[in-house]
């Protein structure tokens, strides 16, 4: 794979200084250069990783955490299997004691292994990290629209090609981190796999970037030529929005990474993937000059001026077209839910 395009990258700012906001208001991914450079987990990660292990266990409760695991063959790539009709790993919980210990083991034995714990939300683990470390992003938009804050830990793995449906705040704490990042309309030149299952929760790209196969997949060549690549040290923060797709690869014998999941919209908002999921149902199959209307028709009441349907009426009669609040949303939800238990 190569990519020509590295991501923008700004320097000389603080984590607690950085205008989140504003960057993903930019609509790309941007690189904040050692915005968490003095942070005593930084810090003790340059050390060693025993030493960084030492940090994350001093506040480390007894919770057992999530391990994913996949052999040599998976290539460090969590995947489906072969034939497509599984996963390429398996999962069990362990002690977090246990997992560091499982680390240490491979780095010293080298049977290619891959092990992580993915995206384990940070106080229900290491309570206290946050504040001790300086952790928290700072601004109005946290305050009003608080973050999930996920660790991920391992060696050295590779998440498939995927979205998410949150802006991303990504913290390389230690080790090192390459994303290559795709804009969203270049969805249908990454070859989506299935719905369900998925190896994350979300649907992946069925393109190995790392060994392209562009007779199955020639338009992979287009995406591509979109994509970004963003090289993180310890230290580094990455900003990107929502949807835009990415691979992400833990390159060091011990990784950590610290995540920061957030929508500036109002908590009653429902998940996109349920629309998606419902138009798959009530329009993907129908004849197409039926699509092309509806098409209009979101395009009138969904992605355009929310004003423009509802300007031209009276308050009392904007009903789910009027600005939505939680009442609204509540009964716009249960309205639903009647029509689809018919």
């Amino acid at each position: 794979m190569r990519v020509e395009r590295k991501t923008n990258t700004i320097e000389g700012l603080q984590f607690a200084e950085v205008d989140f906001d504003a960057l993903i208001a930019g609509g790309e991914p941007c690189i904040v250069k050692g915005a968490l450079a003095g942070c005593p987990l930084v810090t003790a990660g340059r050390a060693s990783d025993r030493a960084a292990m030492s940090h994350l266990s001093a506040f480390a409760n007894e919770r057992p955490v999530l391990i994913y695991t996949a052999g040599a063959e998976a290539k460090t790539r969590f995947f489906y299997n072969p034939q497509m009709d599984g996963l390429n790993f398996t999962t069990e919980y362990m002690p977090l004691a246990e997992f560091f210990e499982t680390l240490n083991n491979e780095k010293l034995e080298g049977t290619g292994a891959a092990f992580y714990v993915g995206s384990a939300e940070l106080d229900n683990h290491f309570p206290g990290l946050v504040a001790n470390d300086g952790l928290a992003p700072s601004g109005q938009l946290f305050t009003e629209h608080p973050p999930r804050v996920g660790i991920w830990l391992g060696n050295r793995t590779t998440a498939a090609t995927h979205f998410d449906v949150s802006n991303n705040i990504a913290a390389c704490m230690v080790g090192r981190r390459r994303f290559t990042l795709f804009p969203p309309d270049q969805v249908e030149n990454l070859y989506p796999g299935p719905l369900e299952p998925t190896p994350g929760g979300q649907v992946v790209s069925m393109v190995d970037l790392n060994a392209p196969d562009f007779k199955q997949f020639p338009n992979a060549e287009k995406a591509l030529q979109q994509a970004q690549v963003a090289d993180l040290e310890a230290g580094d923060v990455l900003v990107y929005p929502a949807m835009w797709w990415h691979q992400v690869e833990a390159l060091a014998d011990f990784n950590v990474l610290i995540n920061y999941w957030w929508n500036p919209v109002s908590p009653f908002m429902d998940d996109p993937m349920n629309t998606l999921l419902h138009a798959l149902l009530s329009l993907r199959d129908r004849p197409a000059s039926e699509k092309s209307a509806w098409r209009s028709l979101f395009d009138y009441y969904v992605f355009g001026d929310s004003n423009r349907a509802r300007e031209h009426l009276p308050e009392y009669i904007q009903g789910p077209l009027a600005p939505m609040t939680d009442i609204t949303a509540r009964r716009l939800r249960a309205k639903l839910l009647k029509k689809l238990n018919r």
